[in-house]
């Protein structure tokens, strides 16, 4: 049975369809890509998904249960994690206490609720964050301030924010936008470890050389409805893919 179920999303803007009865099944343990031309929904997707958008009409369920209708951080302590195309983080703290406060948002819903009152809770807390950072690479950056990181350890540490919360699906905006050349086979290849511990992804990418070398699954969305769904190899040789793409990306 799939973890992540979305049946006939509906999305419209002031007349502007940006879903048009989109279907999503994403299988535990695997690495799903959704692909498409800008303005295809890709985004609006993710903003649906994780309730920052509320669909007009279908219905979401993970793990047998269903999302639409559920706030943000309600979707996030069920489970879903998402890592935005700009990194969000707090550029004046160091890097050990953004994922900290990661930790205590997913959990409490608010940090603030338990930080001062629950010493015990926040140390349980700075101990998860600490095996996040570990599990990124970044353990020797703690004390760091995060204003002064590279791009590429700005995703790494948005990373292991979303891991801080141990989630059982995480969703990924762009995951390498922006980035150099070697930041971004460096991001490749840290998603290729997290996948292979067997945590489930979602990711939006335009870098087809991304898309395919993680993916086992891929969704390709045009003007907001769902064009292609398979395997990279069956995604690579439609011919709807490929028309959609014209003049754009070499698939």
């Amino acid at each position: 049975m799939p973890l992540l179920v979305a049946h006939n999303l509906k999305k419209h803007f002031n007349g502007l369809v940006a879903l048009d009865q989109v279907d999503l099944e994403v299988e535990a343990g695997r690495v799903h890509s959704v692909i498409g031309p800008n303005g295809a929904g890709k985004s609006t997707l993710l903003n649906v998904l994780t309730g920052r958008l509320q669909p007009d009409s279908g219905s979401i369920v993970f793990d047998g249960h269903k999302l639409d209708g559920l706030k943000p951080h309600e979707i996030s302590q069920r489970g879903v994690a998402r890592v935005f195309q700009s990194p969000e983080i707090f550029p004046e703290l160091n890097v050990l206490d953004n994922v900290t406060i990661g930790a205590l948002a997913a959990r409490d819903g608010s940090f603030r609720l338990n930080l001062f009152r629950h010493p015990r809770h926040q140390a349980d807390a700075c101990q998860e964050a600490e095996r996040a950072l570990a599990a990124v690479g970044m353990e020797d950056q703690a004390r760091k301030e995060a204003m002064h990181l590279s791009r590429g350890d700005k995703r790494r540490l948005e990373l292991a924010v979303c891991l801080a919360c141990r989630p059982r699906l995480l969703l990924l905006d762009e995951p390498t936008a922006g980035m150099s050349p070697s930041e971004t086979h460096a991001t490749a290849e840290l998603l290729r470890d997290i996948a292979q511990r067997g945590l489930t992804m979602v990711i939006i990418e335009h870098d087809m050389n991304v898309v395919f070398a993680l993916s086992q699954r891929i969704t390709v969305l045009h003007q907001g409805r769902v064009i292609a769904d398979g395997t990279p190899e069956a995604v690579r040789a439609d011919e709807a893919v490929h028309e959609a793409y014209l003049g754009g990306i070499t698939l």
